[in-house]
């Protein structure tokens, strides 16, 4: 059953739960955009193929909002706003050690491992430039609760940054997780989405609750 988070004649956001995949990829898996479009399809009654445009994706374990566009129009605009950085986006992840402070901003250069599927922190001439900013928000029994404000959009970028420091992010078996999480999740969650409407011109912020677990609900 979908969650959308938000809904107009130009885009609709839905709360992404972990294990879907925002594109068809090499595993032959349905996208969450197939579920997207046949609800589209279904509620407004449309003949034909429905458009749906991808503009920007979440990896498979992590959950949160994931925001199509439904025009071309919404789709190049929103593609603008991503690509010149004026979409705020801010991540939640439970993690299993305190960063080094309370707040602070890591700035490393990353480079993808295409066979492993997996990001390496590497020397600047090598890799992509990533940075973030990240903020404690909460002590939790066992584990950390932080606030993450992604700069740069590169793969997997939040999980091995935080592994870099010692913050590796529950389940994240991939990054240095100890031990999976019975679903196969990882503990970050795409939690706010802050840009200027493609159309409407209006300042737009869309929340995702977090899965139900006790860990998320600590978080509260």
């Amino acid at each position: 059953m979908l969650e959308v988070l938000y809904e107009d004649n130009h885009l609709i956001a839905i709360n992404k739960k972990s294990g879907d995949i925002v594109q068809g990829d090499k595993t032959g898996d349905a996208p969450l955009s197939d579920f997207v479009k046949a609800y589209i399809k279904k509620k407004y009654n449309k003949p034909g193929d429905v458009f749906l445009g991808t503009i920007h994706r979440l990896d498979r374990p992590t959950s949160g909002i994931v925001l199509y566009a439904r025009t071309s129009k919404a789709l190049s605009r929103m593609n603008e706003q991503f690509r010149e950085k004026q979409v705020q986006k801010t991540y939640w992840a439970v993690v299993d050690n305190a960063p080094p402070n309370n707040t602070g901003t890591l700035e490393n250069y990353l480079q993808k491992n295409q066979k492993q599927n997996k990001s390496f922190i590497t020397k600047g001439a090598e890799g992509k430039h990533a940075v973030l900013d990240f903020k404690l928000l909460k002590k939790l029994d066992n584990f950390y609760h932080l606030e993450i404000k992604p700069k740069t959009g590169r793969h997997h970028q939040i999980r091995v940054q935080l592994a870099n420091i010692g913050c590796i992010i529950k389940g994240d078996l991939k990054y240095g997780a100890r031990r999976s999480n019975k679903d196969a999740s990882i503990h970050l969650l795409a939690q706010k989405l802050e840009f200027i409407h493609p159309v409407k011109k209006e300042p737009i912020t869309i929340f995702a609750p977090a899965p139900k677990d006790s860990v998320w609900e600590a978080c509260k």
